[in-house]
């Protein structure tokens, strides 16, 4: 009776180390949000043609990271909430940006609303990171500028300036100026210090481009690719646009990235790429 006794203290002991063992473990999740359509591009500033491609269209995405320490939302979509009304249907949105290039956009649901549908508000966001400034990424960021900004400072600066970059919207990140920030200074930035959410340095299409590494559970590991890559035909082919801040630099991101990728059997979401996109389960639901 007694080695029974024993045992079953044993047995017990170890059910209670392996439970908090599991409560341990981090719960990463992942929500994909549905920020429209980019219209038709002309594919010689991506080095392709219409041929190459399966479809010259592009989509908007925007991601937010769960995470026992905290939520980060990287990217913002492309068109601000509070500038357009929802109807139920596909809408048109035309953007002039300031150098007066004209993009159009269609969508038929905000950002604020599929955020809350899954449960979260822009005040539960702890850490705000973009892939790049281009407009297309920063629509909503306003929003968030209550979180900690997560920002490589030639980023932050050339945003900031007295005159931006090409194809920024300065209007939708403003806010950001008056934002708590976390400086990245090195090619790696480890989120939530634990290795499941990694901001990585891939740098070309913008100074401080960067792409995101988020380790699931079940999933796991995806990189989200900013702009790295905007048509999957891109990297197929080797194709690198004609509008990279620097093309040899890209070239040499992709080869890092590339070569993560091989090396620990993570999938690469192009976060433009419309058929690809497509398949993915939206938020409320998500990927763990």
């Amino acid at each position: 009776m007694r080695r029974l006794a024993v045992n079953s203290i044993m047995l017990l002991l170890v059910a209670i180390a392996l439970s908090c063992q599991q409560r341990a473990q981090p719960v990463v999740r992942l929500y994909v949000f549905d920020g429209g359509t980019l219209a038709s591009a002309d594919m010689s500033r991506y080095r392709l043609t219409t041929d190459e491609v399966g479809t010259t269209r592009m989509s908007v995405a925007c991601f937010l990271v769960t995470h026992p320490r905290g939520v980060l939302l990287w990217d913002s979509c492309a068109v601000p909430d509070g500038s357009w009304t929802p109807t139920g249907k596909a809408e048109l949105q035309q953007l002039t940006l300031p150098d007066g290039q004209m993009r159009e956009v269609t969508l038929t649901t905000q950002l604020l609303p599929q955020l809350a549908a899954a449960g979260f508000t822009p005040a539960a966001v702890t850490h705000f990171a973009l892939s790049h400034y281009h407009w297309d990424h920063t629509a909503n960021a306003n929003a968030f500028a209550a979180a900690m900004w997560l920002a490589r400072p030639v980023e932050r600066e050339a945003m900031l300036a007295g005159t931006p970059p090409p194809l920024t919207q300065p209007a939708t990140y403003s806010a950001l100026r008056h934002s708590r920030v976390s400086s990245i200074t090195s090619d790696e930035y480890d989120v939530f210090g634990d290795g499941t959410v990694v901001i990585k340095l891939a740098a070309g299409h913008t100074p401080g481009h960067q792409v995101l590494a988020v380790k699931l559970p079940h999933t796991g590991t995806i990189v989200l690719s900013g702009d790295l890559y905007h048509y999957p035909e891109e990297r197929a082919l080797g194709r690198i646009p004609t509008f990279e801040v620097d093309q040899a630099q890209t070239a040499t991101s992709r080869g890092t990235i590339e070569a993560f990728l091989k090396k620990t059997g993570a999938q690469l979401w192009i976060q433009h790429d419309f058929a690809g996109n497509a398949k993915l389960r939206k938020a409320p639901e998500y990927y763990d």
